[in-house]
């Protein structure tokens, strides 16, 4: 596996490890729908789910993480966030959140951005 496959896979579990602690309740790792993957589904409330989109670098040398979220990722989100409401048949809110990683030899840094967009 490539080193960066190997890096998202770890930042992924961080993530993961990070929002349980957190208190929230991992509801799917890696949901796809079409063309689209989630990271991670999680719920904190029985209000919402929280779909969250996990980025991790090396270093921040070419931007924090969460910059590399671009609308066409967005457009693919809210899609894949709406057929797994749909196909779960809830009635709940959708947040979207990232958790920004920075994991090299001496650095280990997470950000949890909450509501990180919204959609229409």
């Amino acid at each position: 596996m490539a080193e960066h496959n190997e890096l998202g896979k770890l930042g992924e579990q961080l993530a993961a490890e990070y929002l349980s602690k957190k208190g929230y309740v991992i509801l799917a790792r890696n949901y796809y729908y079409d063309k689209a993957e989630i990271d991670i589904i999680a719920q904190k409330s029985s209000e919402t789910i929280v779909v969250v989109e996990v980025k991790t670098r090396n270093s921040d040398f070419f931007g924090d993480p969460q910059d590399f979220v671009k609308p066409s990722k967005i457009k693919l989100l809210v899609k894949a966030a709406n057929e797994y409401v749909i196909s779960n048949d809830l009635d709940v809110e959708v947040r979207f959140d990232i958790i920004a990683i920075i994991k090299n030899k001496t650095t280990e840094k997470i950000e949890h951005l909450e509501d990180a967009f919204y959609h229409f």
